[in-house]
């Protein structure tokens, strides 16, 4: 059987989780709420390792992740709310039921059908009264605001082409700039940048470039740039404080030899 190795280690992990249920103290107390921010912890180390493109951690960090799933699911079954099982068979008959182009009669020509087919499915056959019903209000507002247009371009209410997204990023840029020059106060400024990064966003979307994943990694190039200008000041016997901003740009341009 191609999936049996998979079945027995699934399995397994059941028979472990039953028993750290039972006879564990710490895993006896754990509620849905008292997992809830172990569970966005071990989501973000699993994004850390996909940037990092380790397999090894990838695949450490999804056994962690799947350990949550399989707790959630055993909490469930303790209130007789759901089990394992009525996870597994909820995610599985979702899938068919939104890939009609392999499981139906549906065609398709592109992966951007498939995406518009998505939403459209939740809307008419899942009983979705909104496009966005479907986003967490938790989400961080840079991936929120990636998925809001991803969702609304799904059932047609996008930009025709790049070009447009572009003229309403420098026009959004123009707003700022006036705002801040009239020496607007800091609500209408705060509402003008955060229409500029709504604007951004839209175009990395149309440029196939996802905007939460960009910024992070322009953070890490950060992080590893300025740890070098203090790694030289160190070795050179200079504070950062007692250097003046023409050698720090130094050695930041020295950094970028390095990468």
């Amino acid at each position: 059987m191609k999936h049996q190795k998979a079945i027995e280690k699934f399995g397994e992990l059941l028979e472990i989780m039953d028993r750290l249920r039972a006879e564990c103290p710490w895993d006896r107390e754990q509620t849905n709420e008292s997992l809830r921010h172990l569970t966005i912890e071990e989501t973000y180390e699993l994004s850390d390792a996909l940037l990092s493109k380790n397999p090894k951690a990838i695949c450490g960090e999804l056994g962690d992740l799947m350990l949550h799933i399989v707790f959630y699911a055993k909490i469930g079954s303790e209130t007789n709310s759901f089990d394992i099982a009525d996870v597994l068979d909820g995610i599985n008959r979702k899938l068919i039921n939104r890939h009609p182009h392999i499981f139906g009669n549906v065609q398709v020509n592109s992966a951007e059908e498939v995406a518009d087919n998505w939403e459209k499915i939740k809307l008419e056959k899942e009983g979705k009264k909104s496009v966005l019903e479907g986003v967490p209000k938790s989400l961080p507002p840079l991936v929120k605001a990636y998925r809001m247009q991803e969702k609304v371009s799904g059932v047609g209410f996008d930009w025709e082409n790049r070009t447009q997204v572009w003229d309403k990023v420098l026009e959004e840029l123009r707003e700022l700039e006036y705002e801040v020059e009239q020496g607007a106060d800091p609500e209408r400024l705060e509402s003008e940048f955060g229409d500029l990064l709504f604007a951004l966003v839209n175009y990395a979307r149309f440029i196939n470039i996802n905007p939460e994943d960009a910024l992070e990694k322009t953070n890490r190039k950060f992080l590893r740039r300025f740890a070098y200008i203090e790694k030289k000041a160190e070795e050179n016997g200079f504070r950062l404080s007692e250097m003046d901003l023409a050698q720090m740009d130094a050695y930041w341009e020295e950094s970028k030899k390095e990468e």
